[in-house]
């Protein structure tokens, strides 16, 4: 590793006001902060920033940091590259090795009859893909009214118009009067919140069934495509009960609707299985893929596309007008590929599946006791803990939602592990390489943040209190 930079981090911090305008921020926030906190260096599962401060990086980024931090095989995969080509383009009748070498690799890994990948920079941008690639399906196919797409609510498929609207979160849908007139939603699987008590199987059940009420409702004729994540990340490390998918894919089987799994945070070896459908067992039609893909190292998604799909693409859907810049880009895919290799010479997913992530879900478990804690919950590397205000129930800290999970978030960093906080949860999705040791001292510091901001969350003001 070469040797940390010496920063100025007060005068970046102060530019960082001036100029900066960090992604899905309060900017209010930020500047009564004096800036946002200078990250500057990484290695293996640590993160430090511009004062000193080594924090466990419990969120691998953001979702997205596989094979953690300062791997040098990636650093030599984009130099090779950008000194050979750095960038061409796909537009005109055109490709480059790496983008159809880890097309090939990445069909070799989704299976089936998911034999074709088309290229994207970000997770919000292969859910576009996929928005405009059904909807041009559909109507190439001379079934132009299939144009419905079914989501959950509290879904995250990107930042984007399309990807917002196919999201489920109603506070982004109200920046910018979405969702845009097509995107219907339905209840998430979440049974902590929305089934408590309830029988898994029961619980199951209703969470599908709702899939097809809307299809019945919607008319089966008008809907083109089913979209959901595995398990659900943003919205809160939502694990559907055991059934659930299985029924979701026979739902869309039997009416004709495409299934659209969408992987940005569920691929490459996070649940224990190169992908989530895999691990679940299903069987869907598109594959929405990013952040695992390069480790983050570089921007880079992928949509992977069912061989009947681009079967009717071919013969009949002419032009495809739709793909960006970036689409492609020859130094994103070879450290792709460099990625990928090192998932695999290293047995990561496999590890996932039998050590680390058994061993996370034990070590969660120590959490059960507190008081705080109404369910810790976790698949391979991907886990939350429910806060609640008594034990044994559901019931939060307060009536507006989201109070909990931010504060105990805060002590956390302040303790030395990076966790996200999502209403009255905090969040973990370490890197792959993640210690046993490492993991023991996430638990550890999750146990002392939640008894430091317990006077902070019974001081909450009275009217804020859950009736």
């Amino acid at each position: 590793m070469a040797a940390p930079r010496n920063y100025n981090i007060a005068e970046l911090r102060r530019l960082d006001v001036a100029h900066h305008l960090p992604a899905q921020a309060n900017y209010a926030e930020i500047e009564a902060l004096g800036g946002s906190r200078i990250i500057t260096r990484a290695e293996g599962c640590t993160i430090y920033d511009g004062d000193g401060n080594a924090i466990l990086d419990g969120m691998a980024g953001l979702w997205c940091v596989n094979v953690g931090y300062g791997r040098e095989e990636l650093v030599r995969a984009a130099a090779e590259q950008m000194q050979e080509l750095p960038f061409y383009n796909t537009f005109f009748k055109t490709a480059t090795p790496p983008p159809v070498m880890l097309a090939a690799k990445l069909a070799q890994l989704l299976g089936g009859r998911l034999q074709h990948v088309f290229f994207n920079s970000s997770g919000s941008e292969a859910n576009d893909t996929v928005f405009r690639m059904v909807r041009h399906y559909w109507k190439s196919k001379g079934e132009p009214k299939r144009a419905n797409f079914i989501s959950r609510w509290n879904a995250y498929h990107g930042s984007t118009v399309a990807g917002v609207s196919l999201g489920g979160m109603k506070l982004m849908h109200a920046i910018g009067d979405l969702p845009i007139p097509g995107v219907h939603h339905v209840m998430q699987p979440y049974r902590f919140n929305e089934g408590f008590g309830e029988d898994e199987e029961a619980f199951a059940a209703r969470a599908a069934q709702e899939i097809e009420d809307k299809i019945l409702e919607l008319g089966p004729e008008s809907v083109a495509a089913f979209i959901g994540e595995p398990v659900q990340g943003a919205g809160g490390v939502i694990i559907p009960p055991k059934g659930y998918w299985k029924r979701v894919d026979a739902i869309c089987k039997k009416y004709g609707v495409l299934l659209v799994s969408d992987e940005v945070i569920c691929g490459f070896g996070r649940l224990g299985a190169w992908f989530g459908f895999q691990h679940f067992g299903v069987t869907p039609d598109l594959v929405s893929m990013a952040k695992g893909l390069s480790s983050g190292y570089l921007p880079i998604s992928a949509v992977g596309v069912s061989d009947e799909i681009v079967k009717v693409l071919r013969e009949k859907g002419g032009e495809f007008i739709h793909g960006y810049t970036y689409s492609g880009h020859p130094v994103s895919a070879a450290v792709a590929l460099k990625n990928l290799e090192i998932i695999e010479r290293e047995g990561l997913v496999e590890r996932v599946k039998d050590d680390v992530g058994p061993y996370f879900a034990n070590a969660l478990r120590r959490l059960d006791g507190d008081p705080l804690v109404g369910e810790a919950r976790s698949l391979g590397l991907i886990g939350a803990v429910e806060i609640v205000a008594k034990k044994g129930t559901n019931e939060r800290f307060t009536g507006k939602e989201g109070k909990a999970g931010p504060i105990v978030r805060d002590v956390c960093i302040k303790n030395g592990l990076m966790v996200r906080g999502i209403r009255d949860s905090i969040v973990m999705c370490p890197p792959l390489v993640i210690t046993h040791a490492e993991i023991d001292r996430m638990v550890d510091i999750i146990a002392r943040s939640l008894r430091e901001a317990e006077p902070a969350l019974r001081a909450l003001p009275a009217d804020e209190q859950a009736g």
